[in-house]
């Protein structure tokens, strides 16, 4: 395994360049291996866990999910808060951030990304409840891709780019999160479902943060910046494959649900009028009877 690390991390180095020296032996992120065997174990769990539950009962976690949704919550409110206070203290720029200009505040802002990139493989977990619980139908190719690339991409940010122009992402991400764990938590209480209205604007949320990430990374490649202009054209690319994916849920989950409903509204209403026309031409045929034994 030593010989397949130092073979990995020489071509890595090769392709890529120098890391970071500040997060050198970090836990995970000095070999890529780890973040691998990781995610293709997620990816064969997503393929077989299905299979193992299709003739089992589901599992509710009731209570586990509420502490686990609380518990990425608060991460995500602590990982929100170091962000922006990191980058008021450092003073950052928007439009153009290097990696080494913001002094101690740099430290604080890899501090905190490298919880940023441990929270995704804790989320993870998502997907495993999912498949316990047999919500099968929530395991969609967006929730895949999202989850699997989110943790290597994160895996290579930390050791070349931990800093700098890769907060705002991670930023906007990091408060998007707070609202949509603590509507998961909520959600795995029943009586608090009826209350519960804010998930469709959650994923609108989502592909507002896309759209201002591809702003913001655009800025460092228009505006001459010393950023690594690599990672920035890599970003918008996979900001653009995010927004795609997510409209495509956006559409599938929202606008035809609502069209589905206002066409059940309509069939519903021609009902109601059938039945009172009918019910009105009943009334006449049995009056017309009636005239007739009369007479």
């Amino acid at each position: 395994m030593t010989s397949l690390d130092e073979t990995i991390n020489s071509y890595l180095d090769i392709w890529l360049g120098p890391r970071d020296p500040r997060v050198k032996g970090w836990f995970l992120l000095t070999n890529y291996t780890p973040t691998f065997i990781f995610t293709a174990l997620y990816l064969l769990i997503v393929w077989l866990g299905p299979k193992y539950m299709r003739n089992r009962q589901p599992f509710t976690f009731r209570g586990i999910l509420v502490v686990y949704n609380l518990g990425l919550t608060l991460l995500s409110l602590y990982m929100f808060y170091e962000l922006v206070t990191g980058v008021w203290e450092g003073g950052y720029n928007f439009f153009c951030q290097d990696t080494h200009s913001g002094g101690e505040a740099d430290m604080k802002i890899i501090r905190v990304l490298w919880w940023y990139y441990f929270s995704k493989l804790i989320e993870f977990m998502d997907t495993f409840f999912f498949i316990l619980r047999k919500n099968n139908h929530q395991i969609t190719v967006l929730h895949v891709y999202h989850h699997a690339t989110m943790l290597n991409i994160w895996w290579f940010v930390m050791n070349w780019v931990p800093c700098g122009h890769s907060y705002f992402g991670a930023t906007l991400n990091s408060f998007i999160h707070v609202l949509m764990y603590s509507y998961y938590g909520l959600s795995a209480v029943p009586s608090m479902r009826p209350y519960l209205w804010w998930k469709k604007y959650i994923t609108q949320g989502q592909l507002t943060q896309f759209v201002l990430t591809i702003f913001q990374t655009s800025c460092g490649v228009v505006y001459p910046c010393p950023f690594p202009l690599g990672w920035l054209y890599f970003q918008i690319g996979y900001m653009i494959s995010l927004i795609i994916l997510f409209t495509n849920f956006y559409i599938q989950t929202y606008n035809k649900k609502a069209a589905s409903r206002r066409k059940e509204y309509q069939n519903g209403s021609m009902a109601a009028v059938n039945g009172y026309t009918n019910s009105f031409s009943s009334l006449e045929n049995n009056v017309k009877q009636r005239k007739q034994r009369k007479d």
